[in-house]
């Protein structure tokens, strides 16, 4: 593996003005990432709280550049096939998506018989 680009990060536990307690991911000064308000009564503060009473590990975070959001979101958790299941068939709100749920299966047993055979 090749390092392209390194950054230096500093991960903060704050608490907002009416007592929210969110972490932070500071790139810089200037550039940061802000974890979505669960307390905050908007359609992603909502949204976030329902999410996070399923799913705790999950996090959102807006991003902020000099003092703007940029209309970007870094999302992610660290999750157990099991529960990254019960998040997709929850978002997509359909059971498509479980049509292609051995694709992983598949790959390994092809590269096991690649071994074999």
């Amino acid at each position: 593996m090749e390092t392209l680009k390194e950054w230096n990060f500093k991960l903060k536990l704050v608490r907002t003005r009416r007592g929210a307690i969110l972490h932070v991911i500071e790139l810089s000064k200037d550039h940061f990432f802000i974890e979505q308000n669960p307390l905050k009564d908007s359609k992603y503060g909502y949204a976030y709280r329902k999410i996070k009473n399923r799913f705790p590990e999950f996090f959102m975070f807006w991003e902020i550049k000099n003092n703007k959001y940029t209309g970007r979101l870094l999302a992610g958790a660290i999750l157990e096939k099991k529960e990254i299941d019960e998040f997709i068939t929850d978002v997509l709100h359909s059971e498509e998506f479980k049509k292609y749920e051995d694709v992983l299966e598949q790959i390994e047993n092809e590269q096991e018989e690649g071994e074999t055979g």
